[in-house]
């Protein structure tokens, strides 16, 4: 996951209900993304819904956890097998 939340988000809401896969949360002081369940929305839609929506434009690429079309595309499939076949406590 390459996209990251930063101190500039002002905590509007309106990211974290477009997320598809639920990676974004309210953390300690500003929304943040899990990066384990992060597709930038390969596999639901062409760009990052959060990313669109964002008034403030604080939702930047982070090179640094940067991942390819493809990783993103395995990830997605898992987080769908998870869906369907959720572990049992």
């Amino acid at each position: 996951m390459a996209l990251i939340i930063t101190d500039e988000c002002i905590n509007c809401d309106v990211c974290e209900p477009e997320c598809p896969n639920d990676a974004i949360f309210m953390g300690q002081e500003i929304y943040e993304i899990d990066p384990r369940k992060c597709t930038e929305c390969v596999g639901h839609f062409d760009e990052p819904q959060c990313v669109q929506v964002c008034p403030v434009a604080c939702i930047p690429v982070n090179l640094q956890l940067a991942e390819d079309r493809q990783t993103l595309w395995r990830k997605y499939r898992r987080l769908q097998l998870e869906l369907k076949n959720p572990v049992a406590p």
